[in-house]
């Protein structure tokens, strides 16, 4: 029962549509209708602009942090007899998070790409793998322009990187996990990348 409290809660939390809130605040739109249509911190910079897309980023990566590092302190059953928290557990909150991210209940299941959640989940379970996949993203980016092909080479390198670290094969399991529904929620940038359509580096949209 703890566990599917906490599984629950990390889902709700992840699910938090930051930018849908954002666009609605600041600009009185729909962020789901401009742009990609998309709610992340990249179609909120383009759209709503760059100081609210890199505050999304932030808060969209901070649901992820917060669902494996608040949840067993507010659930103090949830750990062992020695005081430990099941990584087991901990993988769970963490996909149950980005699961909310990306099918959040409060936009009839429709969000964001989950790339910012995943990368605070990492940033608290294994901050070592989340570097390394910090720099890959950059050095695709560097050489590409595309953010999309970035974020997409950063999540293959997770579970890459976790196996070179040594990380548990429960850690390895969920970090490729977190990789394969990382490229699969790109899968419309695949096409455009395929076709040559995708957009290159994000600009924001000029105020009228």
């Amino acid at each position: 029962m703890i566990y599917f409290i906490g599984i629950l809660i990390a889902y709700l939390i992840g699910s938090i549509p930051v930018g849908y809130i954002f666009g609605k605040v600041l600009k009185g739109l729909d962020i789901r209708q401009h742009g990609s249509g998309n709610v992340g911190a990249t179609n909120v910079f383009r759209v709503v602009g760059k100081g609210a897309g890199i505050v999304v980023l932030f808060l969209d990566g901070l649901k992820g942090y917060l669902a494996v590092k608040l949840i067993p302190v507010l659930l103090p059953g949830s750990a062992g007899p020695e005081g430990e928290v099941s990584i087991v557990f901990l993988i769970l909150l963490g996909s149950a998070a980005v699961a909310g991210h990306i099918w959040t209940v409060f936009l009839k299941f429709k969000g964001g790409k989950g790339v910012a959640t995943t990368a605070g989940i990492m940033i608290a379970l294994a901050p070592g793998v989340f570097l390394g996949g910090l720099i890959v993203w950059v050095l695709v980016f560097f050489v590409s322009k595309y953010v999309s092909l970035a974020s997409m080479c950063a999540a293959v390198s997770l579970p890459i990187i976790s196996l070179v670290t040594g990380k548990s094969l429960s850690f390895i399991f969920f970090a490729s996990i977190l990789c394969m529904v990382g490229v699969w929620s790109h899968r419309s940038n695949i096409k455009r990348l395929i076709q040559g359509a995708e957009n290159k580096i994000v600009k924001t949209q000029k105020s009228h």
